[in-house]
């Protein structure tokens, strides 16, 4: 049986994409201008003819076309106000495709790959509605709906829009079946009665002419993509992704069948191609204020999504998380004196192939996460080196009050004590204080990390520890994300760590961008890509304090994950500034204050 299915490559051949950081490319990079799409200015009607009635069988996937016999002109629509058809220039579909890493999306007419779970994902996200009053409607060329096996056309339980302007076209086995002869005309059919109230969502599936159209046009506002990382031959193929508007909302984690090893990746339109056009437009003078406006989105909420995938954003699993603690934790006391609400035992796990975890219902202290991370890596246990760039994050438990109370009183305002970065780098060395000098001395973790991953990758050894029993009670603090052990698979590089106390309102969220930073960095030191951050928690808390915020930050609904871009020339992990680090694509919700619990 042929089948069809049409999604787009996450990680696309550097040949159609700007190069990123080999280590943390996470699938895209984004620039001002990559592809405009330019849609035809001659609005062409065409009469279309329909037939609807129940049908049984469902094929997932037709063959693509590249040369389907269409004119496409993708603004107009049609929106519903008091009942009534009205024009919407904002009438919008999606697009699902998927694609080998060369865009490659058939050939000679037929899908190069067969991939059940691939057909599986096109069946469940065409025709889920969050209305089951409604259903979807999907959009094809002539020979992709031709290359459908006749007894197993039209796609059950959606609505089939075929695209064509030939005269021959035989309705006779057509049945649930609506004809057009552009995609303006389906569109405007769509948003009329009495489509406007039974179709929820429109999906464009092929083939190759009607999807290099649609892929990047401004009424396109999410692409639904299998990237196919196996090298297989085609020769129909699809334009590239404009990354300068679309950003990645969800991603799989990639499996294997039939030995084609592939992933599922959707992108969500975050601004549109006038937003692009008005900022290339801005000086070179204003070049920090562009990059600025680069970040703000143009949308709002993504609840255009079909549940299924809104759901899947990797934030909701921090999200559910607190959620789940503030409602059924346990009440426990503190070395704080403030009370939290406990659980003991909890994962997460973050995808960094296409995207950076950085978490958007709060803003996050991005550059605070740099700067500390960096700091570890050289070994200081001096606070000072952070207050002097505007970083305050240590500086309660770097007190003279606060050394005081937990017996250092001996030690100098701003000495941590061998903390986090001494333990990396000079662990079993003897501590004196942050100004002296330790080169040499102790087992450096960290390189020994590096040395394991790039000559012994299938080490089960490499592992990064700050847990130093002798030295807890010279520690300020004694460390909180403790342990971390690195996994090399398929030329990716993932981190598990244990946190034995995680607050999940102050603590977490910083957590989770440093050791996905720290991944990354390693990855790219060690000619690798990122592959997954585990996070595991002891002790996952929300302090009393925090529950009001907390509430507060649960109302917000997530944003994509920023994309993070590493200086490529770096491979010396003592050479990293702060400045090798873009973050691209970063617009959350805004701050919110809580207090840390000293």
């Amino acid at each position: 049986m042929l089948m069809f299915r049409i999604i787009y490559s996450a990680r696309i051949a550097s040949k159609f994409v700007p190069s990123v950081s080999s280590s943390c490319s996470l699938g895209v990079e984004f620039r001002k201008s990559y592809l405009k799409s330019r849609l035809l200015s001659k609005v062409t009607r065409h009469h279309c003819f329909s037939r609807v009635s129940p049908t049984a069988m469902d094929v997932v996937k037709p063959v693509t076309s590249q040369n389907e016999n269409v004119q496409h002109d993708l603004h107009r629509g049609m929106t519903v106000q008091n009942g009534n058809a009205q024009h919407d220039t904002r009438r919008t579909f999606q697009v699902i495709v998927a694609a080998t890493r060369n865009l490659g999306i058939g050939k000679d007419g037929k899908l190069p790959w067969k991939l059940p779970s691939d057909l599986k994902f096109f069946k469940e996200v065409t025709m889920a509605t969050s209305d089951p009053g409604k259903k979807n409607a999907v959009i094809m060329g002539r020979r992709t709906w031709e290359s459908i096996p006749v007894q197993n056309r039209p796609l059950p339980g959606r609505l089939n829009v075929v695209l064509t302007r030939s005269g021959s076209f035989d309705l006779a086995t057509a049945e649930n079946v609506v004809t057009c002869g552009s995609m303006t005309s389906a569109l405007d059919l769509l948003a009329a009665s009495p489509y406007c109230l039974s179709i929820e969502k429109v999906f464009v599936i092929g083939g190759g002419q009607v999807l290099s159209e649609a892929l990047n046009a401004t009424g396109c506002e999410a692409i639904h993509f299998t990237d196919i990382e196996t090298s297989i031959e085609c020769n129909t193929f699809i334009p590239p992704i404009n990354f300068s508007v679309f950003q990645p909302w969800y991603s799989s984690h990639p499996s294997v069948e039939n030995d084609i090893r592939f992933s599922f990746v959707t992108y969500v339109r975050v601004r549109n191609n006038s937003d692009i056009e008005r900022l290339e437009a801005v000086s070179i003078g204003e070049a920090t204020d562009h990059h600025l406006q680069m970040d703000k989105f143009g949308v709002e909420k993504f609840s255009f999504l079909p549940k299924m995938i809104f759901e899947k954003h990797e934030e909701y699993m921090y999200l559910h998380l607190v959620e789940d603690i503030i409602t059924n934790g346990a009440r426990k006391n503190d070395r704080t004196g403030t009370g939290t609400l406990s659980k003991f035992g909890c994962q997460m796990r973050f995808n960094l192939r296409h995207s950076f975890p950085l978490l958007t219902t709060k803003r996050v202290f991005w550059r605070g996460v740099v700067e500390e991370l960096l700091w570890f890596i050289s070994g200081s246990t001096n606070a000072k080196v952070l207050q002097e760039k505007g970083i305050h994050i240590w500086d309660g438990n770097a007190s003279r009050e606060y050394l005081d109370s937990v017996g250092l009183a001996h030690r100098e305002e701003g000495d941590l004590g061998p903390i986090y970065g001494f333990q990396w780098r000079h662990f079993g060395a003897e501590y004196t204080n942050m100004h002296a000098d330790y080169t040499g001395e102790g087992f450096d973790q960290l390189m020994d990390v590096i040395l394991k991953i790039k000559n012994n990758p299938d080490d089960r050894r490499i592992i990064l520890s700050a847990w130093n029993p002798p030295d807890l009670k010279q520690m300020a603090l004694p460390p909180c994300h403790m342990f971390a052990q690195f996994y090399v698979e398929n030329g990716e590089l993932s981190c598990q760590m244990y946190q034995r106390s995680a607050d999940m309102g102050l603590g977490v969220p910083f957590n989770i961008a440093s050791y996905s930073l720290l991944t990354c960095i390693i990855a790219q030191v060690c000619g690798l890509v990122p592959g997954e951050f585990i996070h595991v928690l002891g002790d996952a808390h929300v302090y009393m304090t925090h529950v009001r915020p907390l509430q507060e930050q649960l109302q917000k609904l997530p944003k994509p994950f920023p994309v993070l871009k590493i200086n490529p020339l770096k491979k010396d992990i003592d050479s990293f500034v702060a400045s090798d680090f873009e973050l691209i694509g970063y617009d959350p919700h805004f701050k919110i204050e809580m207090k840390m619990a000293v």
